[in-house]
């Protein structure tokens, strides 16, 4: 265990570090003064935090500092300490002369997690210097896993936008998503894949909530419809199917039921047709070539929550030139606000989008969107040639 100790008064560094040495600790440094004690920490001469801190100084776990030095005092150089984000969880302890309790509370409001009088019981201040090293090295433990999950995090989130699948080019179509997670993680999906010369599946899905728990969902679901999209190919029997194995998914806490909506299609080249089916999703559109726009069917049950599931077909005719457009439901918190009829609302803005490009599409929809943003936001774009 690391411990500065901070004292004008060269005598009370030396009663100090006495008492530490008795009782078995070793790592002990002085400072005279809140300058000299920034110098350690790597502080600037004001008390903040440089450009580029150099990060191999060695780490203090507690301070003890005098309250009352000239120049920086102990209240100052606490204030300075809790500026900077990697030196705010040392543990500082003051040492004061001063009975005034106001003073004593302003250096607590200041950062300090407690204090010590002089003259200094050595009982009193071992068992205080105790409890403090103990809540360091807690909350050392606590930044350590915090680190951990945060890498995790990362990591799962670079695995999960793998999975995602890349834009396609065709003669006969193009098939490109915009997708803005909320969190690290993200609930919403979107999957397309190619059946056969003529026909390709697109999905959209959105599991309940975000984070971890409907990423795992999301992409258990996308492991599913990668071999469904090929092997069943109808949209019927692969809402089924996805709800099928939905089921099959158990958690501890039986209160909990994980379900997702979803609106798959099958886009046919051939014969100029679109066939979808919505389970409980909100509907896609279909921009004209003509500048005329048609809405998706709505309805339908969301996947996950009942064994028997009512499943209706719809289909559209194409043409080169029309735009399909699915989306989640957090574009529709982007179009308007809750109380509003936000469908009607991202209909109008979609209406202007007729061809325009991805980028075009993204900048024109996201221009007021924030990084706070409070659910995910995916929508996808695919373009009849």
């Amino acid at each position: 265990m690391s411990i500065v100790i901070v004292d004008d008064n060269p005598m009370n560094i030396t009663v100090v570090q006495e008492i530490l040495k008795r009782a078995g600790y070793k790592k002990m440094s002085p400072a005279s003064s809140g300058s000299e004690l920034f110098r350690l920490l790597g502080l600037t001469p004001f008390g903040d935090e440089p450009e580029k801190p150099d990060l191999s100084r060695p780490d203090v776990d507690l301070i003890l500092m005098d309250m009352m030095m000239p120049g920086i005092d102990g209240i100052s150089a606490c204030r300075a300490i809790q500026r900077s984000e990697r030196l705010r969880d040392i543990p500082i302890i003051m040492v004061t002369a001063i009975g005034d309790s106001n003073k004593l509370a302003e250096s607590l409001d200041a950062g300090a997690i407690d204090y010590v009088t002089k003259p200094i019981n050595r009982i009193e201040l071992l068992a205080r210097i105790r409890v403090a090293l103990r809540l360091k090295e807690q909350m050392d433990l606590h930044k350590d896993r915090d680190r951990r999950v945060k890498e995790e995090l990362q990591l799962a989130r670079e695995v999960q936008l793998a999975a995602l699948p890349q834009p396609v080019e065709e003669e006969g179509i193009s098939i490109q998503a915009i997708f803005r997670p909320s969190e690290e993680l993200s609930g919403d999906l979107y999957a397309w894949n190619r059946i056969d010369d003529h026909r390709y599946g697109v999905a959209v899905i959105d599991a309940m909530g975000h984070g971890i728990s409907s990423s795992l969902v999301c992409m258990f679901i996308a492991s599913v419809l990668k071999d469904a999209m090929v092997k069943i190919v109808e949209p019927r029997r692969l809402i089924r199917e996805l709800n099928r194995r939905a089921l099959q998914l158990h958690f501890a806490d039986q209160l909990i039921q994980y379900y997702f909506t979803a609106l798959y299609m099958v886009v046919d080249l051939k014969n100029g047709t679109v066939e979808y089916v919505n389970a409980g999703h909100p509907p896609g559109m279909l921009l004209r070539g003509d500048g005329s726009v048609e809405s998706f069917a709505g309805g339908g049950v969301a996947i996950g929550m009942f064994e028997e599931v009512t499943v209706e077909k719809h289909a559209l005719q194409l043409a080169s030139g029309d735009r399909l457009i699915l989306f989640t439901d957090g574009m529709l918190e982007l179009a308007a606000p809750a109380g509003e009829d936000q469908v009607a609302k991202l209909q109008e803005a979609l209406r202007t989008l007729s061809g325009m490009s991805c980028e075009q599409v993204e900048e024109r929809l996201f221009k007021d969107d924030s990084e706070s943003r409070p659910d995910d936001r995916c929508i996808v774009l695919v373009d009849i040639r």
